[in-house]
């Protein structure tokens, strides 16, 4: 991997966001816009608020960065803009690792904001430190991304890699134990949870609701989302084609 073409990719893609306005606004607005909707969903009821948001605030941007990377990579390949990429000296580590530092950087807004959000002028209360929130929140939205780059090398279209967050990320919502305790459900399922990353993002913002500092539990849900993007961006660049088949 070279360093300089990695930072030359990271470039192009923000340069792109940039001009892509509406594609901005999906990243850095939106995940803020669901926890205000959710803050007055439970209007007048602050508990539940605190117990449901903290998770909230991982899952939101984790979706969005999910669906965003997903359809942009798969773009570069149907546009032959990945074709002609690959034809130069950039590898495929260089263009994988640039999309994750743009992408990346992209998240750290996007947590910041929505994070900045719900603390203060929505008054999520939980107990530990924003800087673990805001970190956690950070990690997840990076999960996201690295899944979203891995999955759409299996994709042929756009409309294909949308179908993925119904196909992938939905039961990964519905095993997490978001919904229902994790020790009710049938063994099987739990036995899924288990090596799902989504879960450990989700017991992670739970954790934190109740802690304020950084437990073994907590450091098994940090190194398991951190381990599963890194697993998912190494998978997305060897599983990396030029075009779509």
């Amino acid at each position: 991997m070279n360093a300089a073409r990695t930072f030359a990719t990271a470039g192009r893609v923000l340069r792109q966001l940039r001009r892509d306005r509406r594609t901005a606004a999906l990243l850095l607005g939106v995940p803020s816009v669901l926890l205000i909707l959710l803050r007055y969903v439970y209007d007048g009821r602050p508990a539940v608020f605190d117990h449901v948001g903290a998770p909230l605030l991982a899952l939101f941007p984790f979706i969005t960065m999910f669906l965003v990377t997903s359809v942009a990579m798969l773009r570069e390949r149907t546009s032959g803009t990945l074709e002609r990429l690959l034809t130069t000296p950039l590898g495929r580590a260089d263009l994988l690792v640039g999309y994750a530092l743009a992408f990346g950087a992209v998240a750290v807004l996007q947590t910041g904001i929505a994070s900045a959000l719900a603390l203060g002028p929505l008054g999520l209360q939980l107990a530990a430190s924003p800087a673990l929130v805001v970190l956690l929140a950070l990690l997840d939205a990076l999960l996201g991304m690295a899944l979203g780059l891995f999955l759409s090398a299996f994709a042929r279209n756009e409309f294909q890699a949308v179908q993925f967050l119904p196909a992938f990320v939905l039961p990964q919502l519905l095993l997490c134990g978001l919904f229902a305790d994790r020790s009710a459900m049938a063994a099987p399922l739990r036995w899924l949870s288990d090596v799902l990353p989504l879960t450990y993002a989700v017991d992670g913002m739970q954790e934190l609701t109740v802690r304020s500092g950084v437990g073994s539990a907590l450091a098994v849900d940090l190194a398991v989302v951190a381990g599963a993007s890194a697993l998912a961006l190494a998978l997305g660049a060897a599983t990396l084609r030029r075009q779509s088949a």
